[in-house]
Parts: C-alpha cells; sequence; structure tokens
C-alpha cells in the first residue's frame, strides 16, 4: 500500500510539474503578443498653478448664469410621435426649475400626464469648465434607465445639440439618439428629441415650455 501511495504521490508531482510548464509557456506566449501602450506621461505642474485650475473648474461662469435665468415654473405643451410619420400625441406638464450645489448645476422636476397615466420626471444640467460641455441627465416614473446626453452651445443659434443613447425595452439594444434645446426668447424654451428607427432619424418629441 505505501508503495503504490509513494507511486501515486511521484506521478502527481510530475503532472503538476508538466502543468506548471505548460502554463509558464503560455503565459510567455501571451505576453508576447500583447503589445503594451506607452504610459502618458503629464507635464510638472507647479501646487500654485494646481490650485488655480481647480479654482476655474469649480466657479461657476457665464454658462452657469445662463442655467440660472431659467430659474421658475414653466408650463410645458408636450407632443410625441410614437413612430416616423406617425399622428402626433399631445400631452402637458409642469417644471420647477432651480439652481443647486452653490449655483453648479440646474435641476428640474416635471409633473404631469402622459397618455392618461400620472408622469413624474426629473433632469439635471450641468456645464464642466473643463470639457467646455454640458451634460443632461434624466430620470422619469415611466422607466429604469438613465439617459445622458453631452453636448455644447451654440451662442449664436442659441442652441444647445445634445447626443446620447437610449436603450429600447423591446430588444434591449442601445439606439443613439439627438435632442436640439433652444433658446427662443427669455420666458420661452423649446426642446426637439429625435430618435432612430430602421437606421433612419425622426423627430419624436417636441416641448415647448413658457415661463409662468
Amino acid at each position: 500500500m505505501k508503495k503504490i501511495t509513494t507511486t501515486l504521490a511521484f506521478v502527481m508531482l510530475c503532472f503538476i510539474s508538466c502543468k506548471k510548464d505548460v502554463k509558464t509557456e503560455d503565459t510567455a506566449a501571451e505576453t508576447d503578443s500583447i503589445k503594451t501602450e506607452e504610459p502618458v506621461v503629464e507635464e510638472p505642474v507647479d501646487s500654485a498653478a494646481q490650485a488655480k485650475a481647480w479654482q476655474e473648474y469649480a466657479t461657476p461662469g457665464n454658462e452657469h448664469k445662463l442655467m440660472a435665468a431659467e430659474t421658475g415654473t414653466w408650463n410645458c405643451d408636450m407632443t410625441f410621435w410614437y413612430e416616423p410619420n406617425a399622428k402626433p400625441e399631445k400631452a402637458s406638464s409642469v417644471a420647477n426649475v432651480k439652481m443647486i450645489l452653490g449655483g453648479r448645476y440646474q435641476e428640474a422636476n416635471y409633473s404631469g400626464t402622459i397618455m392618461g397615466a400620472p408622469f413624474e420626471g426629473k433632469s439635471t444640467l450641468g456645464y464642466n469648465n473643463a470639457s467646455k460641455e454640458f451634460t443632461t441627465t434624466f430620470i422619469d416614473n415611466m422607466g429604469t434607465g438613465i439617459m445622458v446626453a453631452i453636448g455644447k452651445y451654440d451662442e449664436n443659434a442659441k442652441k444647445i445639440e445634445f447626443k446620447g443613447e437610449a436603450v429600447n425595452p423591446v430588444n434591449g439594444k442601445k439606439t443613439p439618439y439627438r435632442e436640439i434645446y433652444t433658446i427662443v426668447d427669455d420666458n420661452t424654451r423649446k426642446a426637439e428629441m429625435f430618435d432612430v428607427k430602421n437606421g433612419t432619424e425622426y423627430k419624436s418629441m417636441e416641448i415647448v415650455m413658457k415661463r409662468k
């Protein structure tokens, strides 16, 4: 029995040794096949310059004043197109807009009725001083996803064109969408949403907001 046990132990040791050799060879081959990227070398920045950069990043500017100008209550006339060339459906809501976190971000809370059902939604809007871009998010009680889009402001046209992706709950796939937000005048805003179906973009929503 002892002899059998010794023999089995010897066989196992040989097996483990062979496995280690194969693994070492495979690892070496994988290492050779993987191309390592050159590390990004950042230029040294003194503490004063770092402090100045972070201060500028955290300080609200003209774009934040633009958002703050929308503080108040707005009546929203909403139009939906659920398919390309479909008959439009109407809805309405009220938006309460305010600035939060020291005037750095805008928050809007929506309430109304869509297709006979109570509707609640919340949006946030921010301007990143570093990237020079606006970012918007939207959530509501008619889904479980968060819509996120990024865009830049066209001063001449008084518009922001946002681009993002949304998940189609029917097939679970991500599809691109586009939003054009227009400052019509001091008391009027317009948001237009464009979705993609079968590779073609179509207008799926329009909201005209009037300040109360």
